[in-house]
């Protein structure tokens, strides 16, 4: 059984904490790659990142992610709570994990990641809107569902 790519949706909301939690408990495995996607909106210091705009930032490990100067560079949040899950689930499951970051509609950037990244297994969060929120709002799991290229798994909010 080689190295698995299993990719977790994270935009540091309590329902992608829980999805990073439930994949942590779940899905993932010794030797797996745990791939977190960050996606920003166009427009927050995008010239910044002109480089990447595109193709997403570099992969960035997680060594480099508890680096305040990295995160300050990439616009990550300080989230300990999140860290200290991802410190944890690397070492007891001996596996590796690293950040994506896109910046643009998360719909189309998380379903572009799943193909270019080669993910096996997407887990996101849902932020349990409502029917008509969804109609009216629009629903990022919704379409991700619908769009992906490999196997995706909701886990509720509640």
């Amino acid at each position: 059984m080689g190295e698995r790519k299993i990719g977790v949706a994270m935009d540091f909301s309590a329902s992608s904490k829980k999805a990073l939690r439930w994949a942590a408990d779940n899905l993932l495995r010794k030797g797996d790659i745990l791939v977190l996607l960050h996606i920003q909106h166009r427009g927050r210091d995008e010239a910044k990142h002109v480089l990447w705009s595109h193709s997403g930032s570099p992969l960035i490990p997680l060594e480099e992610l508890k680096d305040a100067a990295i995160r300050q560079r990439y616009d990550i949040p300080e989230d300990a709570e999140v860290f200290d899950m991802l410190d944890t689930v690397a070492r007891e499951k001996e596996l590796s994990v690293v950040l994506k970051l896109y910046w643009g509609d998360p719909r189309e950037k998380v379903c572009e990641a799943v193909g270019e990244l080669g993910l096996e297994s997407l887990v996101m969060g849902s932020r349990g809107l409502g029917q008509i929120q969804r109609i009216l709002l629009g629903s990022v799991t919704n379409y991700v569902l619908s769009n992906a290229s490999c196997p995706v798994t909701v886990v509720k909010a509640k």
